[in-house]
């Protein structure tokens, strides 16, 4: 008889907790023990012989502990028997290094992807993948889940009207903002960007027809929110009435939210609980937060009944 698992990562206990409950199985919490190096150590307390069992954990800042927790979570489920072993990572740590930008440098999403299948992982699935390319980094079994559903709910209650466009901060989003787009029948727009240095990017020219309208910036993830400050200082002074921002991940490096918040460009920011957010993230009025915990705990449950995952889209 198949025996579902469920452990929770130290990295997001709100969102294994969530997940847990739309689930109706009790989630395992590893005892997991840093060592006065610096060393992890982790034991599950449970009998996960013969089981399928789900990891859940956001390779999230410090991204280089959660990963390497992971992969020892991993590790010990293998060596404990489990019949099987999903790493579900609502953030994929590592995926904006998905290919060689200069001479001498890593790939180091691939590098995860090889610790991932070589600690003893079954199968992955993440949500949002910065780079859909990635997914063939893998020999094993890959999903690649879409927050979309849940944002684009959000946005037709909350912000749509007549007048809004979707806006790509950077030619490499214009695919997902061409989806919400479709979904809801409107216009987009794209915003040409230069990248001038890493985490540092310069707003050049507005591509579309953005004057007199409500635009939403769509985007996979906010790091140090360098881009987005940018796109709303242009796409208002290009005669927009209002500027939304929706991504997934609100990874929120500083000085993120200090921008944010001082931004009065930005009316509001809408993002998921892929990463836990801080107090302070809470304090900032126009910062939404939206959970993922439904549509994640569908994948699985499908997964564990070898269901199709992609018609949760369809």
């Amino acid at each position: 008889m198949k025996r579902i698992v469920l452990v929770s990562g130290t990295s997001n206990p709100g969102l294994s907790k969530k997940i847990s409950e739309y689930l109706d199985v009790p989630l395992v919490d590893p005892q997991v023990v840093r060592f006065a190096n610096g060393e992890i150590f982790c034991e599950i307390e449970k009998n996960v012989r013969g089981a399928d069992v789900f990891v859940i954990q956001s390779t999230c800042p410090p991204a280089n502990d959660t990963l390497m927790e992971l992969l020892i979570t991993i590790d010990a489920l293998k060596r404990a028997s489990a019949m099987s072993i999903t790493a579900v990572m609502p953030h994929y740590g590592y995926a904006r290094q998905d290919r060689k930008v200069s001479p001498r440098t890593p790939i180091s999403a691939k590098l995860v992807a090889d610790l991932l299948t070589v600690a003893g992982a079954s199968r992955v699935i993440t949500m949002d993948l910065h780079a859909g390319q990635i997914q063939g980094f893998f020999n094993i079994p890959f999903d690649n889940i879409y927050a979309s559903p849940v944002l684009i709910d959000y946005i037709h209650r909350e912000l749509f009207s007549e007048t809004t466009v979707f806006v790509s901060p950077d030619a490499g989003g214009v695919e997902r903002v061409r989806h919400f787009a479709n979904k809801l029948k409107t216009d987009i727009a794209m915003i040409d960007k230069r990248r001038t240095a890493k985490n540092v990017a310069k707003a050049m020219n507005i591509i579309g027809e953005i004057n007199g309208k409500e635009c939403i910036i769509i985007d996979d993830m906010i790091d140090t929110a360098g881009t987005l400050i940018e796109a709303c200082k242009v796409l208002k002074e290009k005669g927009a009435t209002k500027v939304y921002a929706c991504a997934t991940h609100p990874v929120f490096s500083p000085p993120a939210l200090e921008r944010i918040k001082n931004c009065v460009e930005l009316d509001r920011v809408i993002v998921c609980d892929t990463i836990p957010l801080s107090d302070e993230s809470y304090k900032i009025d126009k910062i939404v937060v939206l959970s993922t915990a439904e549509i994640l705990s569908k994948a699985i449950h499908r997964t564990f009944n070898n269901d199709s995952v992609s018609s949760l889209f369809i």
